[in-house]
């Protein structure tokens, strides 16, 4: 079986080296650069599993990586960044970054968060041969093909954003707390806090949704939590 190719974007020289290392050792295919404008074109060209991005980067943000790299893939992404406030979080999350981790870090957590983002993306305890339809097939999930369409056009989501909305789909009307959405969707593998569901919720809204402000399916049960209030057919 082939290794797991991660592209590192990361332009301090030490903190690339002991990442390589640790990825390295783990058995992981490692590209590296600490070039924004180099991390666009190594992108396409490698087609990696995964990509480790630092924000401050000469040539174009991290950010604007993040942008890029989402308009046209949902491959797992960790933003590395010594950028460490909370809203910080928040907006890389909100650019729709899998996971964030905030320097300095030791290289074990991340090859762990690396290895439990992995695990997210094969993990198929919620995937099962069916297909939701909801609002007059306004909404389809295929559970299979692990794929979302709304009014037939297919809906890049991101896997914690897919994982949020199966979780609750499956249970039409029944409120979930944060807790219970983390549990449910995620199982042990989140390291985020309550806010972080809230941002996976607000994104997953723009893009389902014909009025986010007014969502149809996502609705907030005040106090409580969230819960799915599409129309089962």
């Amino acid at each position: 079986m082939s290794k797991s190719k991660i592209l590192v974007v990361e332009d301090e020289k030490i903190i690339a080296e002991a990442v390589i290392a640790y990825l390295e050792k783990n058995e992981y295919e490692v590209i590296w650069t600490a070039d924004g404008n180099e991390a666009i074109r190594m992108f396409h060209e490698n087609k990696p599993d995964m990509v480790l991005l630092d924000l401050m980067l000469p040539g174009i943000s991290g950010e604007e990586i993040c942008k890029i790299i989402r308009k046209e893939s949902q491959i797992p992404l960790i933003m590395m960044t010594a950028k460490s406030s909370e809203d910080h979080i928040i907006d890389g999350l909100n650019l729709g970054a899998d996971d964030y981790i905030t320097k300095p870090f030791s290289p074990r957590e991340l090859v762990a968060r690396v290895q439990s983002l992995f695990r997210r993306v094969v993990n198929k305890d919620i995937v099962s041969n069916q297909i939701l339809l909801f609002n007059q097939s306004d909404l389809k999930i295929d559970c299979e093909a692990v794929e979302v369409k709304k009014k037939d056009e297919i809906i890049n989501l991101t896997q914690s954003e897919y994982k949020l909305l199966v979780t609750m789909a499956k249970s039409p009307n029944r409120t979930y707390t944060r807790d219970e959405l983390i549990q449910y969707a995620f199982h042990e593998d989140f390291d985020g806090f309550d806010r972080t569901i809230d941002s996976h919720i607000k994104n997953l809204r723009s893009k389902i949704e014909t009025d986010s402000a007014n969502p149809n399916y996502i609705v907030t049960v005040r106090g409580v939590g969230y819960k799915f209030n599409g129309e089962k057919q």
